[in-house]
C-alpha cells in the first residue's frame, strides 16, 4: 500500500506525456512478471514461457527440486531409483523417453567398441630421393603435355643443394629418360571439354591456309600424258616437280658423266622453252636439275587455294595482297579504307559490323567498281590497328598486307596588297 500511495503521489508531479509513459512501462512490466526471462539484461526483448507450463520441463524441475530438498533436509546420498520414481509418478511419458534414449546410447557403445583403431598409424615421411622422383615426374609431366620449345627458358624448376633455382634453357627430346616416360592422361570434365572444343571451333574458323597449287598447260600436257598423270587435276609445287622427274627417269635423260645435268629431247625441250626463245637464238641441250623444276613449274598455270575452316576456294592467278589505305579528308580527318578481303574468305558485312565494335567508330561497306569486291571504310586512322587485328583475328600472313598513306597537300597563296 505504501508502494502504491508514492507512485501515486510521483503521478502528479508528471506532466501527462510523461504519465503516459509511465503507466505503458508499469503495464509492459506487469505482463512480464509471470515469463521466464534467461540472461535478463542481455537479452531484454526477448520473452521466453516459464519451465513449470511445460510438461517436458516439469520432470527436469521434479528431478532438481527432490535433489534438492532432500540434500537440505539431511545431506545424505539419494537413491538413484528414488528421483525417476518420483518424476515418473508426475510424467510417464517422460521417463520412457529417458529409457529409450538410454538404450540407444547402449547401442551406439556396444558397436563403437567394436571398431578397432590403429594406433600406430601414421603418415608416411618421404625421403629426398623420392621427393627428387617425383618433381622428375612432374617435369617431364609438363614437358610431355603443355610446356613446349618455344616456352623455353624456363625458370625456378627446382632448388639444388645450394638453395638456387635451376633454370631450364633446352631440352634433349631424344633421350632416354624422355622417350621411356609416359605421360599420364587426364580425363577432362563435361564443361572442359565443351570449353576446349567451343576453342577449337573457333580456332579452326578463324584458322587460314593459303597454298599455291598448278595446273598443266598446252605447253607441259604431253609431259603429264608420258607419264599417266591427271591434266585437269591441281598439283603443289613438289607434285609438279615430280612429274618431271618421273619423266626424266622414264626417258633416261640424265647426263651418264653429269648426274647433276638431265639431256632435253624433243618433247621436253619443247615443253621448257617453246615459245620462250627468241628467234634466231639455239635450243638448249641440256639443263641443271635445280633449274628444271622452276623452269618446269613457270610452264604450267598458277592458281592459289585459300582455306578458312571447312570452307576452300582455288583462284587462278597468284594470291593479291590485302590493301589498306588512309587518307586525310577536310578537317584534318582520317578515314581508313580496307580492300581485297574477300580472297581470304572474309565476308563484307560481318568485318564492317566486327571493326565498328572492335574501334567505337563508324564503318560502311561499298562496292568496288568493275565488280571486283567490296570495300570498308572506317572512320578515323586506324591502320596500323587494322592490319595488327587481321593478323591476329583472322590469320592473315603478314607478307598479304600491303599499308598506304595518302597526304593530301593543301597549297595556301597569300596575295600581298602593296
Amino acid at each position: 500500500m505504501f508502494k502504491k500511495a508514492v507512485e501515486a503521489k510521483s503521478l502528479q508531479r508528471l506532466s501527462g506525456a510523461d504519465k503516459k509513459k509511465l503507466r505503458r512501462t508499469v503495464k509492459e512490466k506487469e505482463s512480464a512478471e509471470g515469463c521466464y526471462v534467461p540472461n535478463a539484461g542481455f537479452f531484454s526483448d526477448a520473452v521466453f514461457p516459464d519451465p513449470s507450463s511445460s510438461p517436458s520441463l516439469a520432470s527436469h524441475s521434479c528431478e532438481d527440486d527432490t535433489s534438492v530438498d532432500q540434500k537440505s533436509d539431511n545431506e545424505e546420498a539419494v537413491e538413484p531409483g528414488a528421483v525417476d520414481n518420483v518424476c515418473s509418478e508426475h510424467d510417464p511419458a517422460s521417463s520412457s523417453q529417458m529409457d529409450d534414449k538410454n538404450d540407444d546410447s547402449e547401442q551406439v557403445v556396444s558397436e563403437l567398441s567394436g571398431l578397432k583403431v590403429a594406433e600406430n598409424e601414421s603418415q608416411h615421411s618421404l625421403s629426398t630421393e623420392d621427393v627428387d622422383v617425383l618433381l622428375n615426374n612432374c617435369l617431364l609431366q609438363a614437358l610431355h603435355t603443355t610446356v613446349k620449345d618455344k616456352d623455353l627458358p624456363l625458370p625456378g624448376i627446382k632448388e639444388d643443394k645450394y638453395k638456387k633455382e635451376v633454370v631450364l634453357l633446352s631440352v634433349n627430346r631424344t633421350h632416354v629418360d624422355y622417350t621411356s616416360f609416359k605421360p599420364v592422361k587426364r580425363q577432362l570434365d563435361k564443361t572442359e571439354q565443351s570449353s576446349d572444343q567451343a576453342v577449337a571451333d573457333s580456332q579452326s574458323q578463324n584458322s587460314l591456309e593459303i597454298e599455291e597449287v598448278y595446273k598443266s598447260s598446252i605447253h607441259v600436257n604431253p609431259i603429264f600424258a608420258a607419264v599417266g598423270a591427271d591434266t585437269g587435276a591441281f598439283f603443289s609445287a613438289s607434285g609438279a616437280t615430280n612429274v618431271a622427274f618421273a619423266y626424266v627417269e622414264k626417258e633416261n635423260l640424265v647426263k651418264p658423266t653429269n648426274k647433276a645435268m638431265v639431256t632435253l629431247d624433243a618433247m621436253l625441250c619443247d615443253a621448257l622453252f617453246k615459245g620462250a626463245i627468241k628467234k634466231g637464238t639455239a635450243y638448249p641441250t641440256e639443263i641443271h636439275k635445280k633449274d628444271l623444276g622452276t623452269t618446269f613449274l613457270s610452264r604450267m598455270q598458277a592458281h592459289h587455294k585459300v582455306t578458312r575452316g571447312s570452307d576452300s576456294v582455288i583462284r587462278k592467278g597468284a594470291v593479291k595482297p590485302i590493301h589498306i589505305l588512309t587518307e586525310r579528308r577536310q578537317g584534318n580527318k582520317k578515314v581508313t579504307k580496307l580492300s581485297g578481303f574477300e580472297i581470304f574468305l572474309m565476308d563484307a558485312e560481318s568485318l564492317a559490323s566486327e571493326l565498328q565494335k572492335k574501334f567505337a567508330c563508324s564503318t560502311t561497306v561499298s562496292e568496288l567498281p568493275g565488280k571486283k569486291g567490296h570495300e570498308v571504310l572506317v572512320q578515323g586512322g586506324v591502320i596500323d590497328h587494322l592490319a595488327k587485328h587481321l593478323i591476329d583475328q583472322y590469320g592473315v600472313p603478314k607478307r598479304y598486307i600491303e599499308i598506304e598513306e595518302v597526304k593530301t597537300k593543301i597549297v595556301k597563296l597569300f596575295s600581298v596588297m602593296k
